[in-house]
């Protein structure tokens, strides 16, 4: 039995894009690789998973058969689902999602297929990292991401990650001699500010197009969108449990008897 750390990969746009492949590049440098990703892109998918439908799972050819490869017709958590509990043979010592084609800072961490396949494996209890490069464009250069890629994912093999959180590291969409490091930031205050663009078809029946800009609110000097405006790799620090502890105390205060 091999030795090396056992690394799952995934995504969410899909098991052919391009960000994907340099993910797997990357990881076959620092141990062995399984890929369980979607057979189609499901960005903004937040967390979802399949409960009304079946899930299928295809192994696919590669030009590498050291690698194995699945397609799987669900969800990013799907994804790691079945990776966990279906194919690989002992648990992973990390998980890692990406290369985004587009942004996953700010806000957009709550909506991220590719986030949420990191929170995912998150849960279950492996360290997990989610990456994305700030560049919609399919044909994206991601030659820049490779070194940071590869020193964050050795840095939690080694390191580990406190329980109960994951990394979400993204990339200003510059060349490699205008990068000017990786900066340990906090998620900044920011939305989408969201307008539904009407339309109608042929047959004179409305439908509507999601549209909207990004606000942000955060003049903070250590967010996410501040680092990526002035050319660092952001990651931050991301963790699953979403209870608001500050407001406990605030809320024992009140009054719940029935009048």
């Amino acid at each position: 039995m091999s030795k090396k750390p056992l690394i799952l990969v995934t995504n969410d746009d899909g098991i052919t894009a391009p960000g994907v492949r340099t993910l797997i590049d990357v990881m076959k440098t620092l141990g062995d690789v399984v890929v369980v990703a979607p057979d189609s892109p499901q960005s903004g998918m937040g967390h979802a998973i399949t409960i009304n439908s079946t899930l299928h799972l295809d192994k696919i050819s590669t030009e590498n058969d050291t690698i194995e490869e699945y397609s799987c017709s669900g969800t990013p958590a799907d994804c790691v689902k079945l990776g966990i509990r279906q194919i690989l043979e002992r648990r992973p010592d990390l998980c890692v999602s990406g290369i985004n084609h587009g942004s996953n800072s700010s806000i957009n961490v709550i909506y991220s297929g590719t986030m949420s396949a990191v929170i995912e494996a998150g849960i279950e209890g492996i360290p997990a990292i989610g990456f994305s490069l700030c560049d919609y464009n399919w044909n994206a250069n991601f030659d820049h991401c490779k070194s940071y890629v590869k020193a964050i994912a050795k840095n939690v093999l080694e390191q580990g990650l406190d329980h109960g959180t994951v990394l979400n590291v993204n990339f200003p969409n510059l060349e490699k001699k205008d990068m000017k490091g990786i900066k340990i930031c906090r998620q900044a205050k920011a939305n989408w500010e969201e307008e539904f663009d009407k339309r109608q078809t042929p047959y004179g029946k409305d439908y509507y197009w999601l549209t909207g800009k990004f606000i942000n609110l955060d003049k903070g000097e250590d967010t996410d969108e501040w680092a990526l405006e002035n050319g660092y790799v952001s990651v931050v620090p991301v963790q699953f449990d979403l209870t608001a502890h500050h407001s406990i105390q605030h809320l024992n205060t009140w009054n719940f008897d029935e009048k």
